[in-house]
């Protein structure tokens, strides 16, 4: 993983602090909390273009 990335990642993780007193739905908020973090850092490092992903997601079952 790249720099940006990582620190998408643990950014998103330390957001999420604040939601793990919830219990399993805390955990569950974390989880997704550190993913966004990660796509963001990625997209920052131009490892991961959302457009393109957006765009490959409306053109299923047009063969």
């Amino acid at each position: 993983m790249n720099n940006k990335t990582t620190v998408g990642l643990f950014t998103g993780l330390l957001l999420a602090i604040a939601a793990l007193f919830g219990g399993i739905g805390g955990f569950f908020l974390a989880v997704v909390f550190g993913a966004i973090g990660a796509l963001i850092g990625a997209q920052l490092d131009g490892d991961f273009d959302v457009r393109t992903f957006v765009d490959s997601l409306g053109n299923r079952g047009r063969g």
